[in-house]
């Protein structure tokens, strides 16, 4: 049953508090269309292309970052300053703000002006063409608000209707492998001086990463128990050991880079919570999780990586290379100890 933008603007103002992922789901709606209700009510439907979104964010100061899918959220405090435009895939690159941009899935966007108990909340907000969020900026007390109108009034659309048209939302792909293809897969792996010519060698083959990984085996991938990323975790903060956590959907990955310090579990999530940077993890999505190595011109990239049920990427987690020779041994150390998927089948 389709609701009206009167029924869903009642559903929102009987649970104001209600996260809007959530809300969403209870009403059987697409996220975007909780912020279509509110046009004329708070919410200006803008143009989100990149070139013309992003360029302009970084007037409002330091803003947070968001980025989030259906298993973690990453939240990064910064300015969205060196901004690198392209037409499949844009960038982001500084010390705070770190993403790559996937314009094709930047189909609706929103300002947005929400009352709250703490004051006028603002933010922007870019969703795909199913409705469902690539990417959050919220300003912060720290944020420059002067800038906010006139960065309104530059991305506003002439058609602000408060009814939109989705697609269907594309189901995550499985894993898809092809075994007759080992031997290549191996000499492509063996060959690798960049990770970004992974996903090339598996569209060769025709094969996707989750294949890819469940068939290479030693010395490329090494099951791991799904409790090795809470423990890699906790280890990294306990010894102070960068790393580059990439958390991602279809149009948008968001990237931290650096130690961590304060790992905190909730209930299923394990979180980061540190000064401008947020990490929420699902634990209890975690279906399979690998140990992976690949070749590039600074050393072997040793990653820890994990993926839902469903077969879908949650995030992968790798060390720095650039931070020198004794955090890489320090991280290469931290995922060779982590638990092997047998040793803890044994365990049991």
């Amino acid at each position: 049953m389709t609701l009206s933008i009167e029924e869903i603007r009642a559903a929102k103002q009987a649970a104001p508090k209600a996260r809007p992922r959530e809300l969403a789901r209870d009403l059987g709606i697409p996220e975007a269309a909780l912020c279509a209700a509110r046009i004329g009510q708070g919410a200006t439907r803008i143009n989100v292309t990149p070139d013309a979104l992003i360029p302009r964010l970084t007037a409002l100061g330091p803003v947070m970052a968001l980025t989030r899918n259906e298993s973690c959220v990453i939240e990064k405090v910064g300015v969205y300053d060196d901004y690198r435009s392209g037409a499949h895939a844009a960038l982001v690159v500084n010390e705070e703000i770190d993403l790559r941009l996937f314009p094709a899935h930047w189909v609706y966007g929103f300002a947005l002006e929400e009352e709250t108990e703490r004051g006028v909340k603002r933010s922007v907000q870019i969703f795909d063409a199913a409705g469902d969020a690539i990417h959050k900026i919220h300003l912060r007390e720290e944020s420059e608000v002067s800038q906010w109108a006139g960065l309104v009034d530059a991305l506003r659309l002439p058609d602000q209707d408060p009814v939109l048209s989705f697609a269907p939302r594309k189901p995550t792909e499985a894993a898809k492998l092809n075994p007759e293809k080992l031997a290549d897969l191996v000499a492509g792996w063996e060959a690798l001086e960049d990770t970004h010519q992974f996903l090339r060698l598996c569209s060769k083959l025709k094969m996707n990463r989750l294949g890819a990984y469940r068939l290479a085996g030693a010395p490329f991938v090494r099951p791991l128990a799904n409790e090795a990323v809470e423990q890699l975790l906790h280890q990294a903060a306990e010894q102070a050991v960068p790393i580059m956590v990439f958390v991602g959907n279809a149009g948008c990955i968001e990237i931290h880079t650096g130690p961590i310090r304060r790992v905190v579990e909730t209930g299923p999530w394990i979180n980061v919570l540190d000064p401008g940077f947020d990490l929420h993890l699902r634990r209890d999505h975690i279906a399979e999780t690998y140990a992976v190595v690949k070749n590039t011109a600074r050393g072997p990239a040793h990653s820890v990586e994990f993926f839902d049920a469903e077969g879908g990427l949650i995030a992968q987690i790798f060390g720095v290379l650039r931070a020198g020779e004794a955090a890489v041994t320090g991280w290469n150390s931290l995922v060779a100890d982590l638990p092997g998927a047998r040793q803890v089948e044994a365990a049991q």
